[in-house]
């Protein structure tokens, strides 16, 4: 009997996972099976599948949503960072997925094709000032030099992510601003307890101001942007400007890290004073690591993934596409 692919997606998707923004992978796999004549059973995303938990092979392949989890025929999916991008990973996903030990290296990266990568990319994304979340409209001057810090949900910390916690990681970038403006932007799902911190941190004395503004206006206007290991680090590739985390990441290789405040006066020189090149960079970790929604061989490199993991397409009971 061939092996069946399973979807584990929250109970309240099941019955409409195939027009879910959030679950578009899923969706395309589910479609790529059934038309190749395999077969898709959709399951629950169980608490284990989200605690690093070893789950135990039972001759067929799983695919979780945002998934933490290891083991014989299981993988873990969700967005990488940028829409259309998405990570497929046996490992976990974001900051847990494959990628976390991997450094950059530009050897065998053909600069002529990164560019045109990475600015098909910057059409995507930057000049249409286009993000995951929505973002506000109107166009938001930035002071000239400014630091940009993204906060995050708890999820960073609730999966040991974090080296440093808001309020420490915001003490830190006023320390060691040297006087540069430093912009707060809450994180646009949970704006309240952005600003609750923001206030918190300036009833400290911190000089820091609060900001709305879109993303791409934040990272286009600032010298430097910094967060515990959010998207916007990568987006900022897009506008050609450095990032410095306060948490581990699957990027770290293309970032500044710092594990303690004291880390960020120096991690900020380094940042300024670097000349990378963002364009390799973005076509390093974006196309050669992920997959894109858009790209003509999506199917193969998914079918690819699934054959690393034990599944080759006989297994699986597939046809031609």
């Amino acid at each position: 009997m061939p092996a069946r692919v399973i979807l584990h997606v929250a109970e309240r998707f099941h019955a409409d996972f195939r027009g879910r923004g959030h679950l578009a992978l899923h969706g395309r796999i589910a479609a790529m099976i059934e038309r190749r004549g395999g077969a898709v059973l959709v399951a629950e995303r169980g608490e284990g599948t989200m605690s690093g938990a070893t789950m135990a092979g039972d001759g067929d392949l799983h695919v979780v949503e945002s998934g933490w989890c290891q083991g014989p025929g299981w993988l873990n999916g969700a967005v990488a960072y940028l829409p259309d991008f998405w990570h497929l990973d046996p490992r976990g996903v974001l900051a847990d997925s494959s990628w976390a030990e991997q450094q950059f290296d530009r050897a065998g990266l053909d600069p002529a094709a990164s560019a045109v990568f990475a600015e098909g990319l910057r059409d995507r994304y930057a000049r249409p000032r286009r993000s995951r979340y929505r973002q506000k409209a109107l166009a938001t001057a930035i002071p000239e030099g400014a630091i940009a810090v993204f906060l995050q949900g708890r999820m960073s910390e609730w999966r040991g992510q974090a080296y440093c916690g808001t309020a420490e990681m915001l003490r830190a970038v006023v320390a060691g601003a040297g006087g540069r403006p430093v912009l707060v932007k809450p994180h646009p799902l949970n704006p309240e307890r952005g600003l609750r911190q923001i206030l918190a941190a300036q009833a400290e004395g911190l000089a820091i101001r609060a900001t709305d503004a879109n993303v791409h206006d934040l990272l286009a206007g600032s010298a430097v942007n910094v967060s515990i290991n959010s998207a916007v680090a990568l987006e900022g590739l897009l506008h050609r400007k450095p990032a410095i985390l306060f948490g581990r990441s699957d990027f770290a290789s293309l970032v500044e890290t710092c594990r303690t405040a004291t880390d960020f006066a120096p991690a900020l020189a380094r940042a300024l004073a670097a000349r990378p090149d963002h364009d390799a960079m973005l076509a390093w970790y974006f196309r050669d690591r992920c997959l894109d929604l858009m790209a003509p061989d999506l199917e193969d490199r998914v079918l690819a993934i699934f054959a690393r993991a034990g599944f080759l397409p006989e297994r699986l009971g597939l046809g031609a596409g």
